[in-house]
């Protein structure tokens, strides 16, 4: 099993699709289901390392990411979701701060 690069609460840019997010969980390894893999993952990233849950930039969806897709967002602003509140209380040094514990 790989360590995460990213964390939660950090901006990010999907090299493929060209969208910027900010993470809000992590899984060490694939957690979908196969059928949604088989569906979804067109590059087949590769499931025995991290995937990252993303709130969209400008949207009101989020998206589950490989990690091999994703990297550091050069913009460094917030992000504009309709979620962001629910689960980070501010935005400082180009980084979201989470609103309580983490399970």
């Amino acid at each position: 099993m790989t360590e995460a690069r990213f964390s939660i609460g950090q901006l990010i840019h999907h090299r493929l699709f060209d969208y910027r997010g900010v993470i809000v969980d992590i899984d060490p390894v694939f957690m979908g289901s196969d059928e949604w893999y088989e569906q979804v993952a067109e590059s087949r990233p590769p499931k025995d390392q991290p995937w990252y849950r993303v709130l969209v930039d400008g949207a009101s969806h989020e998206t589950y990411v490989a990690e091999r897709h994703l990297e550091d967002d050069a913009e460094q602003t917030p992000v504009k979701h309709p979620m962001v509140d629910s689960f980070f209380q501010s935005f400082e040094q180009g980084k979201y701060q989470l609103q309580g514990p983490v399970n």
